[in-house]
């Protein structure tokens, strides 16, 4: 048994655990792990941010890319509550990091030591689970649980607070193999009795509707929810974290719902007489005015966490269990039953609205139209590159239009809404994928927040495409300001922006302004083939709205709806 710094424990902890990237920046509390590190490019590849936040956002975009789990690190105080904003978004949407922070020595905590903050405090709401570690002696086992319960069950972030004493102590260092969480073993399998009537229920239905969310791309269902849509015949509606899960190309696709869905998509929620849900949890987002969501419904839910199953919409038939077991128990309940026609009424109707709904158009002309773009994105992305974005407008026109054709190929901040994720997530979808094109979608006022990042990814290789549209406005607070502000823009027109493509430049990336239609292909393809980072400055239609939209709290049959929109 070797005998270890506590802050070695850190660096040996991870690399038992397989991982091969780390995102962090180093400061007083944390440097004794930073020198642990000294030395181990040929096992941990450290990344060094040039923000907190984004060592989280990029912690995010490894673990979305990949499925496993993505490591950041900061140092105490203020490295440390930068990092919050990034495990809170992971926390929304699920997502699996391990958030390592140094602490000021144990003696010190609680009397407002030099950067001394309550991280644990903090990070209670946000995290799965958190840890400060007050005994050396504790730290390999805290370790592996933390990393062990990023994953088991619905993954999530997990913390680990290690002040400075606990990095130099001595300790033996003896790391488990694997380990049991007493007092957590979240249920995998549905319960059969429950599976049995949910075949029972969707067989019968005359208008079934799958609802499929971020849980069936985390369990890798994505094959099982296929299988299972087209033994049914039942269209499939997705949630902004669910994209992908079934390929937007597939004809019994519908997209997503909800505020920014599609009409097809909420119409076939609002007319269903059966929805069958799976690893989604009715986020405000999806369902609007509650009490009108999928009034004529009988709700089957399937999560594999059991606080989620009645939470925001009662629930006919709850099933507890991981999203791909609990599809592939049904498929196999489903192998002898025979099924409606494909060809009945409500199957023709929603044939019918998916192609009314197509959203196909091509919208040229000049100022340039944001659809344009994401259509161009469609054409030149290739088929297994991946797609990050920042959050606004232009997240939604993505959500909209592109056709992301497998899971993991779109990755977007849902549930916190983080304004900056995208550069950041793009770069740790890179360093997981690195053989893969990485495109971030973004808007320029999220690019203003964490344009740093082009430093990041610059230095370490890791080229990305930026495809940023341009309209010098918070583009989607002027949408809500203009629909139902009569106007009034408070604050949302961005002014003097700098010079995108001189700004790109200055972190030694690369880039190119469009104003006409004609340069946009050619600049993204040049974008997607650079060496090095590359942002293409579109700009704009500045009065494009993303629509169509249901207003904040709304019903999803009253739709404020686009010139191209099917009424129904």
């Amino acid at each position: 048994m070797e005998r270890m710094s506590g802050a070695r424990v850190v660096v040996e902890a991870l690399k038992k655990e397989g991982v091969k990237h780390l995102f962090g920046y180093p400061g007083g509390a944390n440097m004794h792990i930073y020198d642990a590190l000294y030395g181990e490019e040929e096992n941990i590849s450290h990344i060094l941010v040039r923000h907190e936040q984004c060592a989280a956002h990029a912690a995010e975009g490894y673990a979305r890319a990949s499925g496993k789990t993505g490591v950041c690190l900061a140092t105490s105080g203020p490295g440390a509550t930068n990092l919050v904003t990034g495990i809170a978004d992971a926390y929304l949407d699920s997502v699996p990091i391990l958030a390592l922070t140094g602490q000021v020595p144990t003696n010190l905590i609680g009397g407002d030591a030099f950067q001394e903050a309550d991280v644990f405090g903090m990070l209670m709401p946000v995290t799965k689970h958190n840890y400060k570690v007050l005994d050396a002696k504790k730290l390999p086992r805290i370790l592996k649980e933390a990393m062990t319960l990023t994953r088991l069950g619905r993954p999530g972030p997990v913390a680990v607070d290690i002040p400075k004493d606990v990095q130099n102590a001595l300790i033996d260092f003896n790391y488990p193999d694997s380990i049991v969480i007493d007092g957590y073993k979240p249920q995998v399998r549905g319960h059969p009795e429950q599976v049995k009537k949910a075949v029972e229920m969707l067989v019968n239905a005359e208008k079934p509707v799958i609802l499929a969310g971020g849980g069936v791309v985390s369990s890798g269902a994505h094959q099982e929810l296929t299988a299972l849509a087209e033994a049914l015949m039942a269209p499939v509606v997705t949630t902004l974290m669910g994209k992908g899960a079934i390929s937007d190309l597939h004809p019994l696709c519908l997209n997503q719902a909800g505020m920014h869905g599609r009409v097809v998509a909420n119409w076939a929620l609002n007319n269903a007489d059966v929805l069958f849900c799976i690893g989604a949890r009715f986020d405000d987002r999806v369902t609007g005015d509650l009490k009108h969501f999928a009034p004529n419904a009988r709700v089957i839910h399937a999560d594999i966490d059991p606080a989620e199953i009645g939470k925001n919409v009662e629930t006919d038939l709850p099933r507890v269990g991981d999203a791909k077991n609990v599809l592939a128990q049904m498929l196999s309940a489903l192998s002898n039953r025979k099924f409606l026609s494909a060809d009945n009424e409500w199957r023709r109707r929603v044939r019918e609205l998916k192609e009314a709904c197509s959203c196909d158009f091509n919208l040229s002309g000049h100022p340039i139209k944001p659809q344009k773009v994401v259509h161009l994105m469609n054409k030149l992305l290739p088929s297994d590159g991946i797609l990050t974005t920042e959050v606004g407008q232009h997240q939604m026109f993505a959500m909209h239009f592109f056709k992301a054709r497998s899971p993991r190929q779109f990755i977007s901040s849902g549930g916190l809404g983080t304004m900056g994720f995208g550069l950041p997530a793009a770069i740790g979808a890179k360093a997981a994928m690195p053989e893969k094109t990485v495109v971030d979608f973004a808007g320029e006022a999220s690019l203003l927040m964490v344009n740093q990042e082009f430093a990041t990814s610059v230095d370490h290789n890791l080229p990305v495409s930026v495809v940023m549209l341009n309209n010098n406005w918070l583009g989607m607070v002027k949408q809500w300001q203009k629909m139902f502000f009569e106007k009034r823009y408070s604050f949302t027109h961005l002014g003097k922006t700098p010079d995108f493509v001189k700004l790109a430049q200055a972190y030694h990336a690369n880039g190119q302004r469009v104003e006409r239609e004609s340069e946009l292909e050619e600049a993204i393809k040049r974008s997607m083939k650079s060496e090095v980072a590359f942002l293409v400055d579109i700009v704009v239609d500045c009065e494009e709205d993303a629509l169509p939209m249901v207003r904040g709290g709304g019903r999803n049959d009253d739709m404020i709806l686009g010139p191209a929109c099917p009424r129904v």
